[in-house]
């Protein structure tokens, strides 16, 4: 099987809690084992960040949340889960004894992954009895935003369970890269490792303060690396002649004096001190939530924004994430028969981060992408999905009329009903609303016309029977309600 049937989490706190958080948001049963006394109050407070990041981050039905259990031994966690994360303490013989203590307890056939920073799967199997199964998954915080899991195994480690487990994270909204051969810290830590030592010796030489640095990181190369990491950024720094020539050029830069990569710096009492009262200086203002919040609205952003490039094919993440937003719908439970007797509920959707304006208002083109979105979910429920598209046909817009009537705000929940006006399914032409969840306010109408088309022959053609089979019912239906208001106006006709 490819999917999680259930998880396991045992630690919890950070990373722990927000692995919790994507396997439950995915669907996934999931039991919890963390001895700290207050760890439901502090998962759920992991978990409540979670819920309101997936809200901002897709408009994809996301499956039922799985159920988040708590228990008071690893043993009663672990009784039948398929994939178990250890998440505990950065200690290796807290680790290796934990480890043990799950493979002894779970089923033999059962994946278990190590959330460790940096020590090798090897020293962890040790003393396990069925060491082929274990292996380190070593995620980045946010677990259940960012979609990266390292995959490292150790020298016991079966090849086939580092392929089961890459296979297994792909429908949960993660990317598993398996790494040839085990190395303390991985990559990405050792990657950090390097510019964190040598910020470090910025700060103590007093050649920045932490804010500088920051803003050096975000507003330069952090910007390259989250679309493109660093050898594809540097492919192109190259210029035509590509890789060669930019290491030819910036090659003989790594001999000279620049850095102190290998000197370690002495984190003394003084230097702690510089870096936390910089650092509170910096961010202070902030509580911790309160930050954890910001930094998700952000990463959805840039999601979002990397999802619409490339020609709408997506890049980095937001590839990733369009994926995973396919294999949502693809998945989604067929919705339930509409009431044919009124305008139809199409879309439950909240205001994004990306959404809004300078005066935290939602901006004028996202209310055309709320309807736009609900017509794909028109034309979802009658059959012209994306299987009906790559098929060679489609509906194309080729009219519409957006009235804006009130103002929409950031986390905002919205819902939008849309009724078929007169038509002859070639032609369909649809009024839909879009209301704000908390008082049923009208913020917007949307009349719209789509014409059905074939992309082969590029010319207009009747959709296929198994579409007007769907569709001509709620033409039908539809042709007895009034016209709703504001049918036909033009724009600045008088109200």
């Amino acid at each position: 099987m490819t999917k999680i049937q259930k998880a396991a989490c045992i630690g919890g706190g950070v990373i722990g809690g927000a692995w919790a958080a994507r396997f439950v948001l995915a669907g996934i049963d999931t039991a919890m084992y963390d001895p700290h006394p207050e760890a439901e109050r502090i998962i759920g407070e992991v978990m409540a960040n979670a819920e309101r990041a997936y809200s901002l981050l897709t408009a994809a039905p996301l499956p039922p949340k799985g159920k988040l259990t708590f228990y008071k031994t690893v043993e009663e966690a672990v009784a039948g889960a398929d994939w178990i994360q250890e998440s505990v303490p950065e200690r290796i013989d807290l680790k290796r004894n934990v480890i043990t203590q799950i493979d002894a307890a779970a089923d033999p056939k059962a994946l278990i992954g190590s959330s460790t920073s940096g020590i090798m799967p090897t020293e962890l199997q040790r003393d396990m009895k069925h060491p082929e199964r274990m292996f380190v998954a070593h995620p980045y915080n946010p677990v259940y935003l960012l979609p990266l899991a390292e995959l490292v195994g150790g020298q016991k480690t079966s090849p086939a369970v580092l392929e089961e487990a890459k296979a297994k994270l792909a429908p949960i909204g993660m990317k598993g890269v398996i790494l040839k051969k085990e190395i303390e810290a991985f990559v990405g830590d050792r990657l950090l490792e390097a510019v964190w030592r040598e910020g470090l010796w910025l700060i103590q030489d007093d050649i920045c303060d932490t804010e500088t640095l920051d803003d050096v990181i975000r507003y330069s190369f952090g910007m390259r690396w989250a679309q493109m990491g660093m050898f594809e950024t540097y492919r192109i720094a190259g210029g035509e002649a590509g890789m060669r020539h930019f290491i030819a050029q910036f090659g003989p830069c790594l001999s000279w004096p620049w850095t102190k990569l290998m000197d370690v710096v002495d984190l003394t009492d003084e230097l702690v001190d510089k870096i936390a009262s910089q650092s509170d200086a910096q961010s202070g203002a902030y509580g911790f939530r309160e930050l954890e919040r910001i930094r998700d609205e952000n990463l959805v952003g840039i999601m979002q924004t990397l999802k619409g490039s490339n020609g709408g094919q997506g890049w980095g993440s937001g590839k990733l994430l369009a994926e995973f937003e396919a294999h949502l719908w693809k998945n989604a439970p067929k919705p339930a028969a509409p009431d044919l007797s009124q305008p139809i509920r199409l879309l439950d959707l909240k205001v994004q981060p990306s959404w809004v304006d300078y005066n935290g208002h939602m901006t004028e083109f996202r209310y055309t992408q709320c309807f736009a979105d609900s017509a794909d979910a028109l034309l979802r429920l009658i059959g012209a999905d994306m299987a009906y598209v790559e098929a060679g046909h489609s509906y194309y817009t080729v009219e519409n009329h957006v009235r804006l009537l009130a103002e929409c705000k950031l986390g905002e929940s919205l819902y939008t009903k849309g009724q078929i006006l007169p038509c002859d399914g070639k032609k369909l032409h649809t009024f839909m609303s879009l209301y704000r969840v908390s008082d049923d306010t009208m913020v917007a109408t949307c009349e719209h016309l789509m014409l059905h088309v074939s992309s082969s022959e590029s010319k207009s053609v009747p959709p296929l029977p198994e579409v007007m089979e769907k569709l001509q019912p709620l033409i039908d239906a539809h042709a007895k309600l009034p016209l709703p208001e504001g049918a036909g106006r033009s724009v600045g006709q008088k109200k």
